[in-house]
């Protein structure tokens, strides 16, 4: 069969996705700090884009000074020579005749006092934030002498996590800063004795144990204690008192001081810079009865397209490529404006079907949310269901019952066994909570007495299911509540009757 080349005409369709539609869908689902990096990115490029500041100033035309602004700060802090020491007599005799009546005449029209308006708390506008590292770094430079010490310890600080643990490989240290392992050892237990208590521990039971030694109560009992924490929580009692050689009215002391032990010591310091958070949508009751919705003008960037300078720069951009430059500053200014524009009225419109949706949770409570998927609100609103899920994603909306992700009010349906409307399985998981934190100790419920009290109150649900949504709450079983409630009764006797 012979290769020959043929010219053939085709026709298809074809979704073309234009850089410009790309960064449009990207902006949907932006938050509010990428949103204005990106922005500032455009303002930096774009001679054209300029942000509207309008909203920002004040309609007044006098500005307040603020209280800890310099000019504010150098009129409490008067530091002036005849303010020096005014209530010691003897600096006045001390000084020139000259600067002498005007310490006397100062001292005299203040009466020698200062009052309590005129100090400032100087900690409280330099108080600064102290991070784990650089609190272990202060008490480091102090606990050892040796260099060598110093930078083992370095090292150990450098594997710390959020909460205080050590997760360094004493080996990996001791090879690359060529040490002994034991002299790493020995820093590391140096390190231990840190403040807080329970610092550079390897794991939660060598955490525990330093806080015990340090209250001297790591007797042979405790040790058994903290080295069967599994078994702890289980609430496996018989197994516990046999180990620990001690009756059930001393282990529940041990419990009860265990549980006082901090298991995080390195959480109280401050970590990464978190960025707080801001609502994008505003939901409030409104006179007639009904619910307003409202974008955040806080969080709702808006740009100009800067068409006097373009009509300024346009006519002496004569080149090929500066007249290229300048019209595609003014399109992509352009289109920005409008992709903005058109981000605000699709959150405004996804998040009024949501609140007309949910509009019992804003009344009653979480028991009243309702299933709700992304379906139905893309066809509610006449778009597609991933268009929904951008806009959803990483945006608030602050409502009477507090702020919540709008992908808090999208939950699965669980069918009514009275043929009714569906639950929302939100809902299902706060009614679970509510039973089990209403059981007694004697009477603690199974997953088969909670599925039948929701099928009594109309709620068609599985054993598996309950187990599962239990299980996402860390709430344990029947039995080991049971242990758990009952230890607690018998050790609050057990206070009063001491």
């Amino acid at each position: 069969m012979a290769l020959s080349a043929k010219l053939q005409l085709r026709q298809s369709q074809a979704l073309v996705m234009t850089p410009q539609l790309m960064q449009s869908i990207r902006l949907l689902q932006f938050t509010r700090a990428e949103l204005d990096r990106f922005i500032d990115e455009e303002l930096e490029r774009n001679p054209l884009v300029e942000r509207d500041d309008a909203n920002d100033a004040g309609t007044s035309e006098t500005v307040e000074t603020p209280e800890w602004s310099s000019e504010a700060m150098a009129e409490k802090l008067d530091s002036s020579l005849e303010n020096v020491f005014p209530d010691d007599p003897g600096v006045a005799d001390r000084l020139p005749p000259d600067l002498s009546a005007q310490w006397k005449s100062a001292a005299g029209s203040s009466g020698g006092t200062r009052t309590s308006e005129d100090i400032v708390d100087i900690g409280e506008i330099t108080a600064a934030v102290v991070s784990l590292r650089d609190h272990v770094e202060t008490q480091i430079a102090f606990a050892f002498r040796d260099a060598a010490d110093r930078l083992i310890a370095g090292g150990l600080a450098d594997g710390l996590d959020d909460a205080g643990y050590c997760r360094a490989d004493l080996t990996e240290i001791a090879d690359r800063l060529a040490a002994p392992v034991a002299t790493v050892e020995a820093v590391l237990a140096r390190c231990q004795t840190f403040d807080p208590s329970g610092l550079f521990a390897r794991d939660l039971a060598e955490c525990l144990a330093i806080q015990l030694r340090e209250k001297d109560r790591f007797d042979p009992a405790m040790q058994a204690l903290v080295a069967n924490l599994d078994l702890l929580a289980q609430r496996d009692f018989v197994a516990l008192k046999r180990l620990c050689g001690v009756d059930e009215e001393d282990l529940i002391a041990m419990a009860g001081e265990i549980r006082a032990l901090d298991p995080k010591p390195g959480a109280g310091f401050a970590g990464g810079v978190s960025e707080p958070v801001t609502p994008d949508v505003l939901v409030k009751a409104a006179p007639d009865g009904t619910w307003s919705v409202e974008l955040n003008p806080d969080a709702l960037p808006r740009v100009l397209v800067n068409r006097d300078y373009y009509t300024q720069v346009a006519p002496h951009a004569v080149a090929g490529p500066e007249k290229a430059f300048i019209e595609d500053c003014l399109q992509s200014a352009n289109w920005l404006a409008r992709s903005l524009d058109q981000r605000a009225r699709t959150i405004l419109k996804v998040a009024s079907e949501i609140v007309r949706r949910q509009d019992g949770f804003l009344v009653y409570g979480v028991s009243h949310l309702r299933p709700l998927n992304l379906r139905m609100v893309a066809d509610a609103i006449a778009m597609h269901e991933s268009t929904v899920s951008r806009v959803t994603s990483n945006k608030f909306m602050a409502t009477p019952r507090g702020v919540f992700e709008m992908r808090y009010f999208f939950s699965a349906a669980i069918a009514s066994s009275e043929g009714g409307e569906a639950h929302s399985s939100e809902s299902v998981r706060h009614r679970i909570r509510q039973l089990i934190d209403s059981e007694s100790a004697a009477a603690a419920l199974s997953d088969d007495a909670i599925v039948d009290m929701l099928n009594r109150e109309g709620i068609d649900i599985a054993r598996r299911t309950v187990a599962k949504y239990r299980e996402g709450m860390n709430i344990p079983s029947s039995v080991q509540r049971r242990r758990e409630k009952l230890a607690v009764a018998r050790a609050g006797l057990a206070v009063g009757a001491a």
